[in-house]
């Protein structure tokens, strides 16, 4: 199978729209993390300290997408140079590794997005009572 030039540019836009979209959340996060720490500073609570430990576990994972994304955008543009430079073997193997790195990312997002969930439903299990589930 040939690779062409112009394969490997067509993930630019998605994995640059990606990049932006973790580092969004990231600073969401840690804006947040920000916020509970001078609350628990004021007043030390149990599961307020909790709460900052599951945004410090996302923001470790979110770090991680980021990492994978980055490493993803440099092999495509690797590939990009190689099969430019008439490497076609060199081209379709640093592609292959950019997909695999980008999976492996979006693989990393779908356990921070369960975090993130089963965080909320933990802080809606006061209302199981009035039938509010999520």
């Amino acid at each position: 199978m040939e690779l062409e030039l112009t394969t490997p540019a067509l993930l630019f836009t998605a994995i640059s729209l990606l990049i932006s979209a973790y580092t969004s959340r990231f600073l969401t996060l840690a804006q947040l993390l920000r916020q509970l720490d001078a609350v628990y500073r004021e007043k030390a609570d149990e599961g307020i300290l909790e709460q900052m430990k599951n945004l410090s576990r996302r923001i470790q994972l979110i770090r991680w997408m980021q990492i994978m994304g980055v490493f993803s955008f440099i092999l495509c543009v690797l590939s990009m140079f190689l099969l430019f430079m008439n490497h076609q073997l060199g081209g379709q193997i640093s592609f292959g590794i950019s997909l695999l790195s980008l999976m492996i990312s979006l693989i990393i997002l779908i356990y921070e997005v369960q975090i993130s969930v089963n965080a909320i439903a933990y802080q809606l299990q006061d209302y199981e009572d009035e039938k509010l589930k999520l």
